[in-house]
């Protein structure tokens, strides 16, 4: 099984490209369908699945060893901060804050704070990254996408450290 992975790595990538369009649709979906608003941690994971969308898929295009190695690597990086995210945010549902507040959404405090001062507010996170609104087979928005992000930072590890070997 892991031989599929690594002996077309560029057919993988695009896997993984295709993958992070789907969670985003579904998010979009879920969002504009659905009526569930995304949290500001949400927010941060949508946007690290596009850039892990946006590094694999460029990874996929050239069979060059170094450029989608490369583009590997930043998606590995960008696959590990969305896990982080989702990680925290998961953490926070699991033991929501004792008082629950609503906080300012993404963009008001991008608008009214500094982003070096954002930036931190976005990972405390507020009563609103703490509720849980959807759920699948018992697991959180937040959950799945710890699952689905540790599963593209393990494939790009494999890939990168099978290369390396030979």
């Amino acid at each position: 099984m892991l031989q599929w992975f690594t002996t077309a790595p560029r057919r993988t990538l695009a896997l993984i490209c295709a993958a992070c369009v789907a969670m985003l649709a579904f998010g979009l979906y879920l969002q504009h369908v659905v009526g569930l608003e995304p949290c500001p941690m949400c927010i941060v994971q949508r946007y690290a699945l596009i850039l892990v969308a946006i590094f694999t898929g460029l990874a996929s295009l050239r069979g060059q060893k170094g450029w989608w190695m490369s583009f590997s690597v930043l998606a590995l990086l960008a696959s590990g901060f969305g896990a982080f995210v989702a990680a925290r945010q998961s953490w926070l549902q699991w033991y929501p804050p004792e008082f629950a507040t609503c906080g300012r959404d993404f963009y008001g405090m991008i608008e009214h704070y500094s982003f070096s001062r954002s930036i931190p507010m976005i990972f405390q996170g507020s009563g609103d990254c703490a509720a849980i609104d959807w759920t699948f087979l018992g697991g959180s928005i937040a959950n799945w996408s710890f699952v689905c992000f540790a599963a593209f930072f393990m494939v790009c590890l494999l890939l990168l450290v099978k290369v390396k070997k030979h």
